[in-house]
């Protein structure tokens, strides 16, 4: 590896490059900051800075790992999502820019709901890192919220998370099956579910199959199980006049609106992601 911050990132750039890397320069710059600890300034303003034995074979290891199609942030193991740093772990999906479009959408809805309730409570199903929770909490100091995850890693890796970002006091993490072991009434009940059909999930990118955990994945064979699931004993356990909001696939905004229509609700918002595919919809009970 070259010596300097600069020469390391160009020679980085250019493995990533000749390796078939579909962003090569993103991902050199976020994996070569991320690993010296730099700010995107800062990688530019000690470009000159020479690197030590142990930090240039550190990021000769994360080349390769990158080049066997291991994500950037898997190998940096955390990654930032609406402004809050959180930490992965093998079970947990890594949180994804397009689910801050469910975050903007629901916090609409809770701001309203704070000023008729004071103190509202959250639901977030299959919580993984805690994203959808979290932010949720960093931008309603009003709210306290529950992340619910049938994995016990997930649910570590939400609860450190909460810690790590000061909301610990506010965050209860559960291990249930969708509504088992949750007890309560929430304002929000929120959810990336798993949604992908399980018969296409081996066409997805190897970093997808070979690094995201399949249960957080696979949504039965129309990759509508979860919807079903959360469809079925949702209105037990929200306030009257409380809402659920959820992640779907870009073909599936009819399919899931007919499944809670059939259970009582009805939907008050479909919101797009930044691709202009359909990406989040807002239920609330009939």
């Amino acid at each position: 590896m070259s010596s300097t911050v600069a020469e390391t990132l160009a020679e980085v750039r250019r493995r990533f490059t000749e390796g078939g890397i579909a962003d090569p320069a993103t991902d050199a710059r976020l994996l070569v900051a991320g690993l010296l600890k730099l700010s995107s300034t800062e990688l530019l303003t000690r470009s000159a800075e020479k690197l030590s034995r142990e930090q240039a074979g550190e990021i000769l290891k994360a080349l390769e790992r990158r080049l066997a199609h291991e994500p950037v942030h898997r190998i940096l193991g955390e990654r930032e999502f609406y402004g809050l740093p959180l930490g992965l772990s093998a079970e947990t999906l890594e949180p994804r820019p397009d689910t801050e479009i469910l975050v903007d959408t629901v916090l609409v809805y809770l701001k309203d709901l704070a000023k008729a309730e004071g103190h509202l409570h959250i639901l977030d199903v299959g919580t993984g890192t805690g994203a959808i929770c979290l932010a949720l909490l960093s931008e309603c100091p009003e709210a306290s919220g529950i992340g619910s995850d049938i994995s016990s890693d997930a649910l570590r890796t939400a609860k450190s998370n909460a810690e790590r970002n000061g909301l610990q006091d506010r965050f209860q993490a559960v291990q249930s099956k969708w509504f088992g072991n949750i007890q309560g009434s929430f304002h929000a009940i929120v959810s990336n579910p798993p949604y992908i059909a399980s018969n296409v999930i081996h066409d997805l990118a190897p970093e997808v199959t070979k690094f995201d955990p399949v249960a957080a994945l696979d949504g039965g064979p129309d990759g509508l199980d979860a919807y079903r699931a959360i469809a079925k004993d949702a209105a037990s356990f929200m306030r009257p006049n409380g809402v659920v909001g959820l992640e779907i696939g870009y073909d599936q905004r009819d399919d899931v609106t007919a499944i809670f229509e059939a259970k009582g609700f009805r939907c008050l918002k479909s919101v797009k992601d930044y691709g202009q595919n359909d990406r989040v919809l807002v239920f609330a009970l009939a």
